[in-house]
């Protein structure tokens, strides 16, 4: 099985999982080239039931690879702490497995305008313009998970 959390006192609940991905900034996606060489690329995304979009150019390296086989990793890092003296950190991270697919027609229009309420919720006329402008020169793909894994650690610090 894919995704198996070794230290399982740090396993995040399901929910847990996904609420890091709802507050998350950015993710790296995850596929593999047809060299047999991963790659990963950072990209930001937005998530609406349970389903992660994104939008890219029409063509690419992540793209290729998708096309050729369409299973993804996609990786959300949320809460990072050192904790100075300790040797140690507090974190949270959720790891999700599953297939990616282009979206097309009304989907990938509400997929957009999902994207405009993220990340400029005050400018949605203006929002809706630039999509319309933009539609021809971009793709917009979902992620649908087949596996959600994650981990969190919030240990307080030793006392010195």
């Amino acid at each position: 099985m894919r995704g198996v959390i070794r230290k399982t006192e740090y396993a995040a609940a399901e929910n847990d999982a996904k609420e890091i991905i709802r507050r998350g900034e950015y993710g790296v996606l995850s596929t593999m080239s047809a060299d047999g060489y991963p790659y990963g690329v950072p990209l930001s995304y937005w998530y609406k039931d349970d389903v992660i979009y994104f939008h890219c150019a029409k063509e690419g390296h992540k793209l290729d690879n998708i096309k050729a086989d369409n299973r993804v990793s996609f990786c959300v890092v949320g809460k990072n702490e050192n904790i100075i003296g300790d040797f140690t950190a507090n974190y949270e991270s959720t790891v999700i497995f599953g297939k990616a697919y282009e979206v097309t027609g009304s989907e990938k229009e509400e997929a957009m305008l999902e994207m405009v309420k993220r990340f400029s919720p005050d400018f949605m006329e203006q929002g809706k313009a630039a999509i319309k402008r933009a539609d021809p020169k971009l793709s917009v793909y979902k992620i649908v998970a087949e596996q959600v894994t994650g981990k969190i650690k919030n240990t307080p610090p030793k006392a010195k």
